[in-house]
């Protein structure tokens, strides 16, 4: 399985959460398979999906799925003790590894070499984190769903990309439907 395979098996999962999708091929990818006004797109912040993600939650009680990219981690690396040293139950980051930088042309990231995103999460001091397949990250996503706990998820998957549209939708009606849906 590629990134958006493993988002359009997920997207009925994600529908009644809050979700912060990674920049660029991800965001597209989540837009054109199921775009929800819970969803907030980014659009030119590479590597803030977790960090947003998690003052979210920290300021809210609804669920928060931050979707991430191996890439995107690994240049904002202080976001995994920054989450371990800050507990958001109602947090869950999905990194999507798939060993590139997907978004421009599938360069090697390190975590697709010798660096575990799973052991350095534990390193940071994360409790719960997770690695699994791409074909198992549906299960694992409910089962956290269901839960009251921080999770990581580190979804192993291959490099890949398929064609999708830009996101047309100006920034700010992105920022203000998802701030309404907050909201409600």
């Amino acid at each position: 399985m590629i990134r958006s395979e493993i988002l359009r098996d997920i997207a009925p999962l994600l529908c009644d959460h809050l979700v912060v999708c990674n920049i660029g091929l991800p965001s597209q990818e989540l837009h054109m398979i199921d775009d929800q006004p819970t969803n907030f797109y980014m659009l030119g912040t590479m590597g803030l999906s977790s960090s947003i993600g998690l003052g979210l939650a920290l300021a809210q009680d609804k669920k928060v799925i931050a979707i991430d990219g191996d890439g995107s981690v690994l240049t904002n690396f202080g976001t995994l003790s920054t989450i371990a040293n800050n507990c958001a139950d109602n947090f869950i980051l999905l990194i999507i590894d798939n060993g590139s930088y997907g978004s421009t042309g599938d360069q090697p990231t390190y975590a697709g070499k010798k660096t575990s995103l799973t052991a350095v999460a534990l390193a940071c001091g994360c409790e719960n984190v997770i690695e699994c397949q791409a074909e198992e990250t549906g299960a694992v996503l409910k089962s956290a769903l269901e839960g009251d706990k921080m999770t990581i998820i580190v979804s192993k998957c291959k490099s890949g990309n398929i064609k999708v549209p830009v996101i047309i939708m100006d920034p700010v009606v992105i920022r203000d439907r998802f701030m309404t849906a907050v909201k409600a």
